[in-house]
């Protein structure tokens, strides 16, 4: 309940700064969209002692965004964002709202950079159709940084997330006597394309 009350919160504070913000120069709201690409951590079995890392993940995300201020800009975000990664085991799926904070510089011409904490809210993990029996952490933290370029009101960025501690995902099969684990903690590429309305 508490997580679900800091999303909601989160949200909301958004929503709110973004309308409240309209019509101020410099402001712009809209809508993102684009591809993830990286791993969400390592892979382990209990029963050997051999570590895997996936062989890669290829997700998506949309979501909306808010953009106050020119040269020196904040930059708030609501994503739903769905990955893969595909292990010798199977696939591992995860669901998940993210709320980065970014704050960036414009450096040249259109060219910025920006960096900033990426909170994350994870609602669904999936590997190969068992459900997850415990997740030690639904609402973890990360960061985000990268390089993004704005021509009139279609914007393009390239980032690099990843969390900052590990975030255990516990899966049980074969009737308790197998026993994975996985961290679902982030690290990746996110290409976005995001239009100002």
């Amino acid at each position: 309940m508490r997580t679900f009350k800091t999303i909601a919160l989160l949200t909301l504070s958004l929503v709110l700064f973004s309308f409240a913000c309209q019509g101020q120069s410099g402001s712009s709201f809209g809508l993102k969209a684009g591809l993830n690409y990286g791993a969400n951590g390592d892979y382990f079995e209990s029963i050997s002692s051999n570590a895997q890392n996936p062989d890669g993940n290829i997700g998506y995300h949309i979501g909306l965004f808010g953009k106050f201020g020119n040269t020196i800009y904040l930059r708030p975000e609501l994503v739903y964002t769905a990955t893969k990664s595909e292990y010798s085991r199977g696939d591992f799926e995860i669901k998940k709202l993210d709320v980065p904070l970014l704050v960036g510089i414009k450096i040249i011409g259109p060219l910025s950079v920006f960096a900033g904490p990426s909170f994350q809210y994870i609602l669904d993990t999936d590997f190969e159709g068992i459900s997850a029996r415990d997740i030690e952490n639904d609402l973890s933290m990360g960061f985000n940084f990268g390089i993004g370029i704005t021509l009139n009101k279609i914007g393009v960025d390239l980032r690099y997330e990843r969390g900052f501690s590990s975030n255990e995902t516990i899966f049980i099969t074969n009737n308790n006597l197998d026993i994975v684990s996985i961290d679902s903690r982030p690290s990746q590429l996110i290409l976005s394309v995001s239009l100002a309305l």
